[in-house]
């Protein structure tokens, strides 16, 4: 089994993607303790609560029990929030935060594993992230690098998250390029969470079903979304009961559409984010019940099982499930990377396949 180190790991989808597709991941690290609580009680007890800005990889190495040269891969998902498209401007470009990505870059050049996977918002691979792209790639000279843009719905999920990768491949370890293979069907919301019962009208989590509990709301504002149907939203709310900017003859100046949305059986869902337990955030209401789609009902699209428990308070799941690396997309590129690496050519037949965006193309989108 190939060995991996994982940064920024958050509760652990990327890392359970890896462990999948067949890595080993002797080493998990992340700054916040709510993440690492969440990574241990499901994936095992080797997270840590380490800041990437100030570890070496030696350190990471020894923690992981590895020698150098040991190390297969090493991934990661900085924190994206300077890249948001709710954030323009230079104050959004120099946000700290960023630096991280370097960070990123610093500890794979000391480690020097045989392939790295860095994942991030899709703007990072727009001209927004173009700079750093260009750093991470003066930083990272013994790599070939490999650049793509992936959906989350060409992955077996019903979601529509658009997410930037990169798989660097060491000049030394393999000539061949990664290609992630597609899912062979097109999934929605029914099949994903239509056969879970309703969560407790009293807020409590559900008993059988963790994470199964829903966000309490005004009655106003349940009685709004009671007249919204099936993919539609804050138009269909009685004027009388719209909130004072919903109260406008134009509907282009209501703001944004998704708000008070309600999902569709036979459809997908919007990019789970951070405010997915709240309608009013966008379209993340449920498509029978009046209420917003709960924790469980969130982690399923993004590709959880059941079983993985998310700790801590309100914020912190929303967090730990809003920010997750997908499990089904971190193992599709994990196992690029591993046929990759065992020289493995395999032509793609009845499926799909994602490759690599050239180089002038992915900055220009």
């Amino acid at each position: 089994m190939r060995t991996s180190i994982e940064s920024f790991c958050g509760a652990g989808g990327m890392a359970l993607g890896l462990r999948d597709a067949g890595f080993d991941v002797r080493l998990a690290f992340d700054v916040e303790e709510a993440h690492v609580k969440t990574y241990n009680h499901n994936l095992g007890d080797h997270a840590r609560a380490i800041d990437a800005s100030q570890t070496t990889g030696a350190e990471l190495l020894e923690l992981a029990g590895l020698e150098p040269g040991e190390l297969d891969l090493f991934s990661g998902g900085p924190p994206c929030q300077g890249f948001s498209k709710q954030r323009r401007g230079a104050a959004a470009l120099d946000d700290p935060r960023n630096r991280l990505v370097l960070d990123f870059a610093r500890l794979t050049n000391e480690m020097m594993p045989r392939a790295f996977l860095f994942e991030n918002v899709a703007i990072f691979g727009q001209k927004r992230g173009a700079k750093l792209i260009e750093e991470m790639e003066d930083i990272l000279v013994d790599y070939h690098v490999h650049c793509f843009q992936v959906c989350a719905s060409d992955f077996g999920l019903p979601q529509t998250r658009s997410r930037f990768m990169m798989i660097g491949l060491r000049r030394d370890a393999t000539p061949l390029s990664p290609v992630l293979e597609h899912a062979e069907r097109r999934v929605t919301v029914r099949d994903t969470i239509g056969d879970l019962p309703p969560p407790p009208d009293d807020y409590s989590e559900h008993l059988d079903i963790p994470n199964h509990q829903k966000c309490k709301i005004t009655k106003l504002n349940e009685e709004r979304f009671s007249h919204v149907p099936q993919g539609g939203g804050w138009q269909d709310i009685p004027w009388d009961l719209r909130l004072p900017c919903h109260q406008v003859t134009d509907v282009r100046k209501g703001g944004w559409p998704d708000v008070y949305g309600r999902l569709m059986w036979d459809g997908q869902c919007p990019t789970i984010t951070v405010g997915f337990d709240s309608f009013t955030r966008g379209r993340y209401g449920h498509p029978e019940q009046n209420r917003a789609i709960t924790p469980r009902e969130a982690a399923r699209m993004q590709g959880f099982p059941d079983d993985f428990r998310f700790l801590g308070n309100r914020m912190d799941v929303r967090t730990q499930v809003g920010n997750a690396v997908p499990p089904p997309l971190a193992r599709a590129a994990g196992l690029a990377i591993i046929r990759a690496l065992d020289r493995v050519n395999e032509r793609v037949t009845g499926t799909r396949a994602v490759r690599e965006l050239g180089r002038q193309s992915q900055l220009a989108l």
